[in-house]
């Protein structure tokens, strides 16, 4: 039986744009027969993975690109100097070994590296094995077996690697299952997107002695703003298998819990400063199953000036989540709760703490379960 920890999270957004379309609206979707702001999953996890850079040891991150070969290339010059002018070619025989087809980039521009043709997540440990290989067949004068290439893309991941998982279009036995999965944050009531027209002035026209003085630009910028609600969930022994390490699984789920709680995407953040923090935290580790509690804004939290979104969207989470214990019978093995205000609503959802104090309280929990695994 796995082991799960499921993260709730209410959040205001001020008017933003933090994730927009490709018509530069901001997302939306229509749930409950109504239209709400969206925030998309993909979006989130980016955010979370920018929180990993300035967070965590830059040995524990993998990095995402097209440009695998400059990348290992660039390992390659670092640990052997005098193969720089080889480091290229042994690159693109390492992933020739892996089976993973090399394209010349976009523009065919002269003398640029072979990529992949998707995006290949890899941790910097593999990097550097990858580049000790090639190192040493060259030297070796020896080929590269595919069988030692693809040993090195099953070990060592990376805690991003490992929580977001890795998809290899050439070669399915190098994927990596994600340990966690993130849902599109929708608003819990009914939501429209509004317009701000905007100028930009000249300053260096003087409106005395020019006739077209004034502004030069002008236009249109999409926003929306609403109380929204977030969930992932991590599975914590999927976590551990990838990582290969009881303690390297705990380090990575904090780190998760915090990340995914403080970001924020970054769309437009110069245009609105929308930088907000959770009003509402709930963090509980299961035994069951994920239990996603999106269900409590099926029906959307009605309007009523004056009174906000914010305590009728906990009040409606806090009843979901008893109806469904009551209903299944399906408890969390323990609930942990950081909110900015206090009501019963939010007693009832779990212990008190503060964010400081959550991630490793929710570490706490697991440990006895995780590491006791490991020693058996």
């Amino acid at each position: 039986m796995s082991t799960f920890v499921d993260i709730h999270v209410i959040q205001s957004v001020p008017p933003s744009c933090v994730n927009r379309d490709d018509s530069g609206s901001p997302k939306s979707a229509v749930y409950g027969g109504v239209r709400r702001l969206r925030v998309s999953s993909q979006s989130w996890k980016r955010a979370t993975r920018l929180h990993f850079i300035d967070h965590l040891d830059t040995s524990d991150l993998g990095t995402r690109t097209k440009r695998v070969v400059k990348v290992l290339a660039e390992a390659i010059t670092s640990q052997a100097p005098d193969l720089e002018d080889r480091a290229i070619a042994l690159a693109e025989d390492v992933f020739k070994a892996a089976k993973i087809k090399l394209t010349a980039p976009r523009g065919n521009k002269q003398g640029a590296p072979q990529e992949s043709g998707y995006l290949l997540f890899l941790s910097r440990s593999q990097v550097d094995r990858l580049a000790d290989l090639a190192i040493a067949a060259e030297r070796g004068g020896t080929s590269l077996e595919a069988k030692e290439v693809k040993k090195i893309f099953k070990e060592e991941h990376a805690v991003d690697v490992s929580l977001f998982g890795r998809m290899v279009a050439d070669d399915a036995d190098l994927n990596v299952d994600a340990a966690c999965q993130v849902a599109h944050a929708i608003s819990t009531h009914a939501a429209e997107n509004e317009y701000d027209f905007f100028t930009a002035v000249d300053d260096e026209k003087n409106r005395s002695e020019e006739e077209d003085a004034g502004a030069g630009m002008m236009g249109t910028v999409e926003f929306a703003s609403a109380t929204m609600y977030r969930y992932a969930t991590v599975n914590i022994d999927l976590l551990k298998m990838n990582l290969g390490d009881g303690q390297a699984a705990l380090h990575a789920l904090e780190a998760f819990v915090s990340g995914f709680c403080l970001s924020m995407p970054t769309g437009k953040q110069n245009t609105f400063a929308n930088r907000t923090l959770p009003e509402m935290i709930m963090v509980t580790v299961r035994e069951d199953q994920p239990v996603s509690l999106v269900g409590a804004f099926e029906t959307a939290v009605p309007a009523n000036a004056g009174d906000g979104y914010l305590g009728r969207s906990i009040q409606a989470l806090a009843q979901y989540a008893t109806s469904i214990e009551s209903a299944y019978g399906m408890r969390p093995a323990a609930s942990f709760v950081v909110s900015l205000i206090d009501s019963d609503a939010v007693a009832s959802l779990g212990e008190r703490l503060t964010f400081t104090d959550l991630p490793a309280q929710v570490s706490q929990v697991l440990a006895s379960r995780v590491l006791d695994e490991e020693n058996a």
